[in-house]
């Protein structure tokens, strides 16, 4: 069992903070964070490109090579591999391994299971040691249906861990845990549960997915909204020489 992977089999979840580029990756991991994602939305927002369509390959896997070999363990929100040739999803995702990368995020997009089952297959092939999350979009782009039968399917594939975002409800999630035999992914919600009452219900990995760069957004547009209006920013801000440092030494140790 790989490092990460037993991440997936602690006392309590693995909860796994997205970023979207070298300075949030190396913040998060100076707050003691051991492993960090990338969330495709930040990816491909900061790139000018659309999320979800397969337009930002070469932004993955730059960043990939940029945070690979940091201190810190790296899964990548690879959104449906950016291909329909598993084989070419195969090939990313060896890329990926070899620029130091411990974990893929796969997503199905409702598209046809078997097609998603034969890309996990091939990037079990292709970087063997590599954890594969298989997401399936059934709670997000549907009412729920088919989700048992399409992450069985994955498991049967070879997915390390299967992602259910959007799924929130205790009971589901719990029956859900229930029927698995790889590690559950549930999507942080901060109307959902806590971690902690995640973790009693048997998820295994916590992921906040595009969340902490919306809100990244969010401070932005609060703070010169109220610097417009003559009044003193709140919050905390790093400083000058605070970020300059996590750049000058690549990432924190």
């Amino acid at each position: 069992m790989t490092a990460f992977a037993a991440l997936h089999h602690g006392d309590a979840p693995l909860l796994l903070p997205n970023a979207w580029d070298h300075a949030s990756a190396a913040a998060l991991a100076s707050r003691g964070f051991p492993a960090v994602g990338t969330t495709s939305l930040g990816v491909a927002a900061a790139a000018g490109l659309p999320d979800g369509a397969a337009a930002t390959r070469d932004e993955t896997l730059r960043l990939a090579l940029t945070l690979g070999t940091a201190p810190f363990l790296l899964s990548v929100d690879a959104e449906g591999g950016f291909s329909d040739d598993p084989d070419e999803v195969g090939e990313f995702a060896r890329e990926l391994a070899a620029a130091g990368a411990v974990g893929i995020n796969l997503e199905d997009g409702l598209g046809p299971a078997d097609l998603h089952a034969a890309k996990i297959a091939a990037v079990k092939s292709a970087a063997p040691d590599l954890f594969v999350n298989a997401r399936t979009d059934t709670y997000w782009l549907s009412e729920g249906q088919d989700t048992l039968r399409r992450l069985d399917a994955y498991q049967q594939a070879g997915a390390d861990g299967v992602f259910v975002p959007g799924l929130s409800d205790p009971t589901a999630i719990g029956a859900l845990v229930d029927r698995l035999d790889v590690p559950l992914n549930i999507l942080y919600s901060p109307t959902g549960p806590t971690v902690r009452h995640l973790g009693d219900l048997g998820v295994r990995r916590v992921s906040l997915g595009s969340l902490l760069y919306r809100r990244a957004l969010g401070a932005m547009l609060e703070t010169v909204t109220e610097i417009a209006e003559d009044r003193s920013p709140q919050g905390s801000v790093p400083s000058y020489d605070e970020i300059v440092a996590l750049g000058r030494r690549g990432t924190p140790s």
